[in-house]
């Protein structure tokens, strides 16, 4: 394994974290009230929110939520391949369901990174359990891949290491290590993640206020009578579909 370049992790850190920043101001750029308003509107009912720009804010702060983990669910799992690339020249791999691929120590690994421990319902676990077993069929079909080891990796959690459905279950801190052989990597990603985060998160901030504001303008003009929220035509406008023929 190739010694850890720290230097060159926190230039890719910094640049990628940045671009994370940037995708959030854009996810807000794009975004269009009628997409907002397909969140459950009776779970906001029930919290008997009666003031417009409650109900948005409240709607756009779970939409966001969802959102926001996906993107730096990306970022964590782009960073841990340029750390193999660098340690260890891990490939991206051409293998569906697989992220990477390198050789260390007289093994082929084929390795798919998620950011955290609670991904994916139990189709999603068994695709990937189905695409471990054709990679690895694969690889040992070769002449030069007999030791081939399914990995997958996760970014951050306590879980221990283990082997579940033919893989080994790589978590937190050992994940990183894995790829690193540097047991401080996950400790000494924390500070350069953080760059220029005021500055992003205040970037941020305005431009949610900005949404919040034109998104309420928008929602009391079509949802509102006499200042109050129309529950009736919230609702149908988010469900009203009805196809089905009149009982005979």
């Amino acid at each position: 394994m190739n010694e850890i370049d720290l230097n060159a992790i926190q230039n890719f850190v910094n640049d990628n974290i940045t671009v994370f920043h940037q995708q959030k101001i854009k996810s807000l750029e794009k975004l269009k009230l009628a997409t907002l308003l397909k969140k459950n509107p009776y779970l906001f009912k029930a919290k008997n929110i009666s003031i417009a720009s409650d109900l948005i804010t409240d709607i756009l702060t779970a939409f966001l939520s969802s959102s926001e983990e996906k993107l730096f669910g990306d970022f964590l799992e782009a960073l841990a391949i340029f750390v193999a690339s660098q340690t260890c020249d891990a490939k991206k791999s051409a293998a569906p369901g697989i992220d990477m691929e390198f050789l260390n120590g007289g093994a082929h690994y084929v390795v798919s990174i998620k950011s955290g421990t609670n991904w994916g319902n139990s189709s999603q676990q068994r695709r990937q359990e189905d695409d471990f077993k054709d990679a690895v069929k694969r690889l040992k079909q070769s002449q030069h891949s007999k030791n081939v080891q399914a990995v997958l990796g996760i970014c951050y959690g306590k879980t221990r290491t283990s082997y579940v459905r033919g893989y080994q279950k790589i978590v937190g801190q050992n994940f990183w290590y894995f790829i690193s052989e540097n047991e401080n990597l996950y400790i000494d990603l924390v500070e350069p993640i953080g760059y220029r985060a005021k500055e992003h998160t205040e970037a941020f901030a305005r431009e949610k206020s900005r949404v919040i504001n034109v998104f309420t303008q928008e929602f009391m003009a079509e949802f509102c009578t006499n200042g109050a929220i129309n529950w009736a035509k919230l609702v149908e406008f988010n469900s009203g579909n009805l196809d089905l023929p009149p009982n005979s």
